[in-house]
């Protein structure tokens, strides 16, 4: 009968088997170029025989380095994981390919609750870095991560309602443009932006600043159709258009359009204008932010803006693990995604 679990081999045992030194067998494991090319083979076939694996992460850490990066996505207090932005699961995924790519593991972290806040992974040398994503709606999270700001942490945000951190974002101001661009191509005469201002929510402030700029340039009047709070960005929508139809906006042509500040609250509104039997795109257009899946399969589609999010995941790890200072307060381009909500012409 066996006496106990079996022992793991060691470098040791591969020295024996492979009949080298035991210092001969870490160098020829870790790639060094002093050792022959017929010498690694022999000590590679005998860690193989004996089922022998390098600590990589000892070995990384001798280095320098624990190879891997740490994420944490900023979740709203009280919602389920289902309930987080698609974009910011879509952004996740991407950030821990390009790390991947990079030979980086990831360590993700979901926090919403003061008590579940925690950022010093560099400090206590489980990570080489982290990157911070998610909700703005959550204040003391952000709070909390602002207030670990130090010489020397390699941090890098998404969705940062500070402009003082080091931050990746879409380039929003030239979604603006572009979304009043797209909409007067197609025959709107009065496109309105629905969305808040001046909340933590930076993005949705740029995306306006970028629509009033097209507006202007266009000579037309800047319109604001703002949103309140509400258990969703969805409602957020809703309530806005309803108070568009409800002032008689649309009915009047005083609004023909809505460019929405994410998709979440077009999405809304395009329910709200089915409710009022106003017909997308042909009585009013819509046209959003972020392309969610639901917007995909809405009817009509949602015509939408966004970043690739594998550019703005391999931008954010890029940010993190090159030059730092250098990478950080990067705009990533954002396309437009036309589809049935705004093609009237």
């Amino acid at each position: 009968m066996s006496g106990g679990p079996k022992r793991r081999p060691t470098s040791f045992d591969v020295a024996e088997r492979a009949g080298v030194s035991q210092p001969t067998v870490s160098r020829a494991l870790s790639g060094s170029p002093a050792i022959a090319e017929a010498t690694r083979r022999k000590v590679i076939e005998a860690a193989e025989a004996l089922g022998y694996f390098v600590d990589e992460r000892a070995a990384r850490l001798r280095r320098g380095s624990t190879g891997t990066l740490a994420v944490v996505v900023i979740c709203r207090e009280g919602d389920s994981a289902s309930s987080i932005n698609p974009f910011a699961y879509a952004l996740l995924g991407s950030v821990c390919v390009a790390a991947s790519e990079r030979g980086f593991e990831t360590l993700v972290s979901f926090q919403a609750r003061p008590e579940d806040f925690f950022g010093h992974y560099q400090e206590q040398g489980r990570a080489d870095g982290l990157v911070v994503i998610g909700t703005t709606t959550n204040a003391a999270a952000w709070e909390h991560f602002r207030a670990l700001e130090d010489e020397g942490r390699k941090v890098v945000y998404w969705g940062s309602p500070y402009d003082e951190l080091d931050w990746v974002r879409s380039d929003n101001r030239a979604a603006g443009r572009l979304a009043v661009e797209h909409l007067l191509a197609q025959g709107y005469k009065r496109p309105c932006f629905l969305g808040a201002l001046n909340t933590p929510q930076v993005q949705f402030t740029e995306r306006y600043e970028g629509y009033a700029e097209g507006m202007r340039a266009a000579g037309l009047e800047p319109c604001l159709a703002p949103t309140v709070n509400a258990a969703s960005r969805e409602e957020e929508g809703r309530r806005a258009a309803r108070r568009l139809i409800e002032r008689g906006m649309i009915e009047q042509g005083d609004v023909d359009a809505v460019f929405a500040a994410c998709d979440a609250m077009a999405l809304g509104a395009i329910e709200a204008f089915a409710s009022a039997d106003l017909s997308v795109p042909q009585a009013v257009g819509v046209m959003g932010f972020d392309d969610l899946v639901a917007g995909r399969f809405s009817r009509p589609p949602l015509t939408t803006l966004a970043p690739d999010p594998a550019e703005a995941g391999a931008a954010l790890v890029e940010a993190v693990l090159d030059d730092y200072t250098a990478n950080a307060r990067r705009r990533v381009p954002v396309k437009l995604i036309a589809r049935g909500s705004s093609m009237r012409a």
